[in-house]
């Protein structure tokens, strides 16, 4: 299933999702200007799990070199698929969430769940070595506070039938819901699996993302919220 839009149309000018999604480009093109460095370029900024225990044998000597991945490693990126999908995804439910919010607020929400979702990432694969980036742990918080914000709103969405594609409204509950099964039942079977055989997707990233989305948006979304929604999809 492939999202295409929400129904709920932007109440303000959604200054932070776009500026988000502007950085992770730029950065992405840097990233492309780095030719063979890139590697060396994503162990120093991508978040590397085994790099945090006590049994690594190749700890930063730094505190800097040690937490900066975890804010660093949201903004990187695999590949032009990977990034193309994570802002997607952003653009489709940040503005709501950010209308909801405010905009610094935003921010200081998108970061939170970034960092959890790194922390989820690190604590549940303690000997990975290879550096994980992207932006899916923090866009996963976002669409965990639209799942709460947003349940019964309507997400015109791609649909696969045999050969063919169709579109159909599917009420956000069971996007949402059905996108998070998806990331929890891999993420069971990574931990399952043999040792290297998941190493390529931080499921947990993206179910630690999801939970602490769907808990800090009660602390974040504003009590006196003014703005116009139809009345199905009316924040909480």
């Amino acid at each position: 299933m492939i999202p295409l839009k929400d129904k709920i149309p932007s109440q303000t000018f959604p200054l932070i999702t776009l500026s988000l999604i502007t950085i992770n480009v730029v950065v992405f093109f840097y990233e492309i200007s780095l030719g063979a460095y890139l590697e060396k370029f994503a162990f120093i900024y991508g978040i590397v799990p085994k790099r945090y225990f006590f049994f690594s044998g190749f700890r930063p000597t730094t505190i800097m070199a040690k937490y900066l991945p975890l804010f660093t490693s949201m903004f990187l990126h695999g590949g032009w698929l990977h990034l193309i999908g994570n802002m997607w995804f952003l653009w489709i439910f940040g503005d709501n969430i950010e209308d909801s919010v405010g905009h610094k607020r935003f921010l200081l929400f998108y970061l939170l769940c970034g960092l959890v979702a790194g922390l989820c990432h690190i604590y549940t694969n303690p000997r990975c070595t290879l550096p994980t980036i992207g932006a899916s742990g923090a866009i996963s918080g976002v669409m965990g506070a639209y799942l709460i914000l947003f349940p019964h709103s309507r997400i015109i969405t791609l649909v696969p039938i045999f050969f063919f594609f169709t579109l159909i409204e599917i009420p956000a509950v069971f996007f949402l819901l059905f996108w998070f099964m998806i990331q929890f039942f891999n993420g069971a079977f990574s931990i399952m699996a043999p040792a290297g055989f998941y190493q390529g997707v931080a499921w947990w990233a993206h179910i630690g993302g999801f939970i602490c989305g769907t808990i800090l948006i009660f602390f974040f979304k504003k009590k006196d919220n003014r703005r116009f929604y139809p009345d199905e999809y009316k924040p909480w």
